[in-house]
């Protein structure tokens, strides 16, 4: 025998913690606007982070 299909599907939340889409779209753009950040400090400082922060 066939089972019915339902007629209306749940509609679920977007989890507001953990690993969802929204998230790791906002992490990776974050990611990106830092590593930039990094290259136009060295190339205005002519060194690196390193040497930057006082840690070389």
């Amino acid at each position: 025998m066939a089972q019915p299909q339902p007629t209306t599907l749940p509609r679920l939340e977007e989890p507001k913690f953990g690993f969802n889409e929204y998230a790791e779209r906002l992490n990776g753009r974050a990611a990106m606007i830092g590593f930039m950040l990094i290259m136009i400090i060295e190339y205005v400082n002519g060194q690196g982070v390193l040497a930057w922060l006082g840690l070389k």
